[in-house]
């Protein structure tokens, strides 16, 4: 799903006014420090976001089953583009809120994101997904709504989402975007990004809202002045 496509734009617009209570975690120590993850390129999930996932291979069906009978967590991550099998260090922990199982062997699931980790260790497990062990020592800010969101420069973003929706003909709710808190809407905007998956990670690991704002929006004035993207858009 990319940038303001026309589910892209939907999914937001969803983002945006819609504000889970289901975060149960108050500190780092009280999260699992063992974790499935799900290793896909190009999806990023942050904190406070959503991510939605068409689950069909064998290995993730059972992961997903195996996390919906226990505490309905995943951590995200991507891997190395010169080696699949090359976990990047940091990844995101989502928990699953929507989940529907389809005739044909599908799952389709509503990641809500948690917290960033950094993987310490790679298990040897006899599941056929990975797990792994990691940290949140780094990332306890995360726990925390909107940390930093008054920082980030929000008119800027707001300029260069005008210029690139203006651009590209493209459309979105004004209101709902003006009525979003800051950092719903940076995160949004980057899960929704056309990006490569390194710079992705690069959004992922920025050190908080105000540092993954600037990014976003060199991003995006470099996509504008190059035309990045507008294919995987229209």
């Amino acid at each position: 799903m990319s940038l303001l496509s026309k589910e892209g734009r939907s999914f937001l617009q969803f983002c945006l006014v819609r504000m889970n209570s289901l975060y149960k975690y108050k500190k780092i120590e009280e999260i699992p420090s063992k974790i499935s993850i799900f290793p896909l390129n190009g999806a990023l999930l942050l904190p406070r976001s959503q991510l939605p996932l068409n689950i069909f291979e064998p290995r993730y069906l059972e992961m997903i089953d195996n996390s919906i009978s226990s505490d309905r967590l995943i951590g995200m991550i991507q891997t190395q583009e010169s080696n699949e099998n090359q976990l990047y260090s940091i990844g995101c922990l989502g928990k699953i809120t929507s989940f529907t199982e389809l005739s044909d062997s599908r799952f389709i699931i509503t990641l809500n994101g948690i917290c960033r980790y950094k993987v310490t260790q790679e298990l040897d497990t006899l599941t056929p997904y990975r797990q792994v062990k990691v940290s949140y020592e780094d990332f306890e800010n995360d726990l925390t709504p909107g940390f930093n969101q008054d920082k980030a420069n929000r008119d800027k973003l707001l300029d260069v989402l005008k210029r690139y929706l203006e651009k590209n003909n493209l459309q979105i709710d004004w209101e709902a975007v003006k009525g979003s808190p800051t950092e719903t809407l940076v995160n949004s905007l980057c899960s929704l990004s056309p990006y490569s998956a390194e710079e992705k990670q690069a959004l992922l690991e920025a050190e908080d809202i105000q540092k993954r704002n600037e990014l976003l929006i060199a991003m995006t004035e470099m996509a504008l002045s190059t035309n990045k993207g507008i294919e995987s858009i229209q």
